[in-house]
C-alpha cells in the first residue's frame, strides 16, 4: 500500500522502524550485525543454489547473464565453509538470527497458504487492513487497470499523473 500523496509504502515503513527498534534493543551493535549478516550470508547461498536447481531443471528459460556452472558451485563451497565457521565460533548469536528470520514462517503460512480461512479471520484482516488504510492514508497502488480506488482530491490526482501516465496529452 503507498500513501495518497507521497507516493511512499507507509506501512511498510512502520513495519521496518518498529522492528529495527526492538532489534537495537541489544546492548551491543556488533551482535546485531553479526545477526544480519549470518542471515544475509544465509540468503545470498540459498540464491545462489536456487539459481543452480533452475539451471538444472528448467534449463531452457532465459537468462540475461550466462555463466560457466563451476562458478557458482566454488562461490557455493566457500559459503558452506563460512557459513558453519559462523554456526561452530558463534552458535549463540546464529540461532539468535535465525529464530528472526522464522518469525516470517507463521505469516507466511496465515497468509499466504492457508486457502480455506474461517470468515472471522478474513473479516478481521479486512478490519486490520481498512484501519491501517485510513491511519496511514493509504491505498493499493493501481497496476494496469483499475484496483477499485478511487482518487480522493485534485491534488492527488496531479500527483499521480506522472506516475500512472506520462503521455497522456
Amino acid at each position: 500500500m503507498i500513501h495518497v500523496k507521497r507516493c511512499t509504502p507507509i506501512p511498510a515503513l512502520l513495519f521496518t522502524c518498529v522492528s529495527t527498534l526492538l532489534m537495537l534493543v541489544t546492548s551491543d551493535i556488533y551482535t546485531l550485525i553479526n545477526y544480519v549478516g549470518f542471515i544475509n550470508y544465509l540468503f545470498y547461498g540459498v540464491t545462489i543454489a536456487g539459481q543452480i536447481v533452475l539451471r538444472w531443471k528448467k534449463p531452457d528459460i532465459p537468462r540475461p547473464i550466462k555463466i560457466n556452472l563451476l562458478f557458482p558451485i566454488i562461490y557455493l563451497l566457500f559459503w558452506a565453509f563460512l557459513l558453519v565457521f559462523s554456526l561452530w565460533s558463534e552458535p549463540v548469536v546464529c540461532g539468535t538470527g535465525l529464530a528472526i528470520m522464522l518469525t516470517g514462517v507463521p505469516v507466511y503460512f496465515l497468509g499466504v497458504y492457508w486457502q480455506h480461512k474461517p470468515k472471522c479471520f478474513n473479516n478481521f484482516i479486512m478490519l486490520l487492513t481498512l484501519v491501517s488504510q485510513k491511519m496511514c492514508v493509504v491505498v493499493y497502488p493501481d497496476v494496469g487497470g483499475s484496483s477499485g480506488t478511487e482518487v480522493i482530491n485534485e491534488d492527488t490526482e496531479q500527483q499521480w499523473q506522472p506516475i500512472a501516465s506520462k503521455n497522456k496529452d
